[in-house]
């Protein structure tokens, strides 16, 4: 099993729009048996994907004796389940902090050994207890930039909370080839993933749905496709 985070410092920057067709990648291409762990307390992978998510309990794995496999829903893609998010999970750095166990997530994703080949944990933007144990927890941390200075930014403040470069995989998102500031910094790093901006990749909040579903040959579905086989490339 291989655990994947899907984070960034910054918020609005396509967290979910990677973490869902990632997932859904994975399973659908690679025929690999795939969860998507929503820590957002937004909730928007949960709401592409779920059939019928649950209100108020996502806090109740971390807070109660109730295990991940409790929670966890099948998506319309074969392969692929999901434990959703809620608002609840809006007190989890609290909840961390009152239970001074640093490697809860850690124990929880463990306990999952075996049922699945990749997890993927969409996680909330700032640096919280939260995302700090999903990144220790992490065989490797997908993390989305804009091509802009702030995002470039953030991007660089997180390497240097790491440490290093060795689990992260930058991926360049939202990327306008019209705009010289964006092809210019896309340029500037030729060994990065990049995802264009597009409007089938706004569709997915109407269609409810990964845009390898609807689209599957539209350049953004290529896109996500070639960034799933970077992530298998990494992993192996």
């Amino acid at each position: 099993m291989a655990t994947i985070s899907i984070y960034s410092l910054k918020g609005g920057v396509g967290k979910t729009t990677l973490a869902v067709n990632l997932a859904w990648a994975a399973a659908a291409q690679s025929a690999r048996r795939t969860l998507l762990w929503d820590f957002d307390p937004q909730a928007a992978s949960s709401f592409l994907l779920a059939r019928k998510a649950p209100k108020g309990e996502a806090l109740a794995i971390f807070s109660k004796d109730v295990g991940p496999d409790k929670l966890i829903r099948p998506t319309a893609t074969p392969g692929l389940d999901l434990i959703p998010a809620d608002a609840s999970l809006r007190e989890l750095d609290l909840l961390f902090h009152q239970l001074d166990k640093k490697k809860r997530l850690a124990k929880l994703l463990e306990d999952l050994t075996g049922e699945y080949d990749r997890i993927l944990l969409d996680c909330p933007p700032g640096l919280t207890e939260t995302n700090k144990q999903a990144m220790r927890a992490a065989d490797l941390i997908v993390v989305p930039v804009i091509p802009s200075p702030l995002s470039r930014r953030a991007f660089e403040e997180l390497i240097g909370y790491l440490g290093t470069t060795k689990r992260v995989l930058p991926v360049h998102v939202m990327v306008d080839r019209r705009r010289k500031l964006h092809g210019d910094v896309v340029d500037a790093e030729p060994g990065w993933p990049a995802i264009p901006m597009a409007s089938v990749i706004e569709q997915m909040g109407v269609r409810r749905a990964p845009v390898g579903v609807f689209a599957p040959r539209s350049p953004a579905a290529e896109a996500f496709a070639g960034l799933w086989r970077a992530v298998e490339q990494w992993l192996a």
